[in-house]
């Protein structure tokens, strides 16, 4: 298994057990159906996940009737979410702080180039950490989720358009206006923030 399939796996087992804990909190009955919708997962992998939790000790199944099946966390079930929960903040908090490098790397070169606004194409997660990026190197951040707009500001003279995800790239290919993918942007840069020179 690699780094990414156990991180979804983590993932997944840590939203079932938050599924779980709503449930006791909110005293529902929850199905697996149920469990599978909170957690965003399969019915199928909702099962297999509660079936592992339970053999590890972090879930008590009490048989309701034939068909119905009560989960409660134990005491072991709510040191782990709890256990799991920091470590998705700490992974999350190292990702966004290596985006932030990498905006702020982005930026930095655009700046050096002459441009003057950065311009954001729709939304994105990373956005407030791109508009961040551009405070502290002295760019003027925009956004839109017009493609008109963007255009426009795209023709201005040191305008960089950066497209987020979904944004419809041939709108602006066909009007002769370069922009760059927002994934291309976090993607092309390097991955270890010591790799950085930038800030």
């Amino acid at each position: 298994m690699n780094t990414t399939q156990r991180y979804q796996s983590f993932d997944s087992e840590l939203s079932v057990l938050s599924a779980v804990r709503e449930g006791q909190a909110e005293q529902d009955r929850l199905t697996q159906r149920d469990l599978a919708e909170r957690a965003g997962v399969s019915l199928g992998m909702a099962n297999l996940i509660l079936r592992r939790l339970a053999e590890r000790g972090f879930l008590e199944l009490t048989r309701l009737s034939a068909k119905r099946v009560r989960y409660a966390l134990t005491g072991d079930g709510m040191k782990e979410l709890a256990r799991r929960t920091a470590g998705y903040y700490r992974r999350v908090s190292r990702s966004a702080g290596i985006y932030r490098a990498k905006l702020e790397s982005f930026v930095d070169a655009a700046r050096r180039n002459g441009s003057e606004s950065i311009v954001l194409v729709g939304s994105s997660e990373v956005e407030s950490l791109l508009a961040e990026a551009c405070e502290i190197k002295g760019i003027v951040f925009l956004k839109t989720a017009d493609p008109e707009k963007a255009k426009s500001l795209a023709r201005r003279n040191g305008a960089v358009l950066v497209l987020s995800e979904g944004s419809d790239t041939a709108v602006f290919a066909d009007a002769g206006i370069a922009g760059e993918s927002l994934a291309d942007v976090l993607s092309a840069l390097p991955d270890d923030i010591s790799e950085l020179s930038a800030f």
